[in-house]
């Protein structure tokens, strides 16, 4: 079954890379430590067989005499035969005792070939590599024959399979090590993230945005992570206040209108209709749609996707002033913009709206279109004061009206923020000048 948990799997996956980098090392180690072994048998062989050899052409007497044959490898006795070019054996070592070294065929080739040559055989059930050199035509009973030197390679094959099971030993030893070392360090580093998993149920349980998770005291990535996550609760709990902050705004907004209405049409209930009594009801009525409508504009914005389609702004700006002789439009240069024409016709309009609404009467009003690094901006400006710096910020917010006005619903402004930020831009004030700044297209 696979396991579930991400330390279980990451000690599984550690414990496995460490068994195969182990094995892929001992598959190493094995052949090169068998390779040098057979080099240094084969090397040792030959070299006892070029003595055999030059004892044959210097001295052929002693080939035959007792012991002269005998050498050892290591502690390990060779073996040594002598035959001569008709294969007949003319000399042995003792350890050989009564057994013929199993090379009848290889005697042969080699003194056929003039060529030595190695081959691996059995000496009754004791395996043995022998080296088969052949012997110069110098005269002496071995003239023109050849030499076999064989060693057993049972001690070779012995030190191969130690040397096997240590390199498993020590796989299986450090896998185990390692996976244990994992486990702990896992468990250690994964802790923090239990605690912040179960912060998170109990938060997601009770519906409570302003608890927190816990942050663990060491600056790492699952510190980050709760630092990152906390911020994100933050922004939700902001957002969740700001919505119940608009719910009242919009409450209160609402029950002035209706307050106004009601009681109106309770006066025509008992006294009648007048002409006084019909206007205010006509504009009571107004004011009601053109804030229905103005939330509606507003949360339509805020949910609304981002826009993709490429905008001329000057021609907005000049769009603007064709109604309205107090209007200027500075607009040197075509600028686009990707965005929705119709949402910033309106935004821009609403600009304009306020810079008459509360700029000296009969003022003239500016709307200036420029573009720069990159942002394209639309500015609305009036000759009037203007807002203080504590309320430039203030007036983009819902409901928002200065020094607590009753005209308008309070939403033009917020409108204005919300279709800058959709296009992926800001809206704000310096003054008595309101810029709406978008990113500018360069391609055209």
């Amino acid at each position: 079954m696979t396991p579930r948990s991400l330390g279980a799997r990451s000690v599984l996956a550690a414990a496995l890379a460490i068994v195969l980098a182990l094995a892929v090392v001992g598959v190493v180690v094995d052949v090169l430590v068998g390779r040098h072994l057979h080099r240094s048998l084969d090397h040792s062989l030959r070299d006892r067989a070029v003595e055999v050899a030059q004892l044959s052409a210097s001295a052929p007497s002693l080939l035959t005499s007792q012991g002269a044959l005998d050498a050892s490898l290591s502690g390990e006795q060779l073996s040594v035969e002598v035959v001569d070019r008709r294969r007949r054996i003319v000399a042995r070592s003792l350890a050989l005792g009564g057994r013929v070294l199993p090379v009848g065929g290889t005697v042969q080739d080699v003194i056929s070939s003039g060529r030595g040559r190695f081959t691996d055989s059995k000496l009754g059930l004791e395996p043995v590599r022998v080296y088969v050199a052949p012997l110069a035509d110098t005269g002496g009973p071995a003239a023109g024959g050849a030499v076999a030197v064989a060693a057993s390679t049972e001690e070779l094959s012995d030190t191969l399979e130690r040397l096997r099971a240590f390199l498993l030993l020590a796989t299986v030893v450090a896998a185990g090590a390692a996976a244990l070392a994992l486990a702990v360090l896992m468990r250690r580093a994964l802790s923090p993230l239990g605690r912040l998993a179960r912060s998170a149920a109990e938060i997601e349980r009770t519906g409570d945005s302003s608890l927190r998770l816990p942050e663990p005291p060491v600056d790492d990535e699952i510190g980050r992570l709760a630092q990152t996550l906390n911020a994100m609760l933050a922004s939700l709990e902001q957002a969740r206040e700001s919505e119940r902050r608009f719910l009242a705004d919009a409450s209160h907004e609402l029950r002035t209108p209706l307050t106004a209405l009601l009681g109106n049409v309770s006066y025509l209930a008992r006294h009648g209709a007048n002409d006084e009594l019909v206007a205010e009801l006509e504009a009571d009525a107004r004011r009601l749609a053109r804030l229905a409508d103005d939330l509606l504009l507003l949360s339509a914005e805020e949910a609304a996707s981002p826009p993709d389609e490429v905008v001329r702004l000057d021609e907005l700006a000049r769009q603007a002033g064709t109604d309205d002789a107090a209007v200027e439009v500075i607009a040197p240069a075509a600028i686009h913009a990707r965005g929705d024409r119709a949402a910033l016709e309106r935004a821009l309009a609403n600009l304009v709206q306020n810079a008459n609404r509360y700029g000296p009467e009969g003022g003239r009003v500016t709307v200036e279109v420029r573009a720069a690094n990159g942002l394209a901006t639309m500015s609305v400006s009036d000759l009037g004061p203007g807002l203080d710096p504590d309320d430039q910020e203030r007036a983009f917010e819902r409901f928002w009206r200065k020094n607590g006005g009753s005209t308008g619903s309070g939403l033009g402004l917020a409108i204005v923020r919300a279709t800058a930020e959709r296009h992926g831009g800001r809206a704000y004030a310096r003054g008595s000048r309101f810029t709406i700044e978008l990113p500018a297209l360069r391609d055209f």
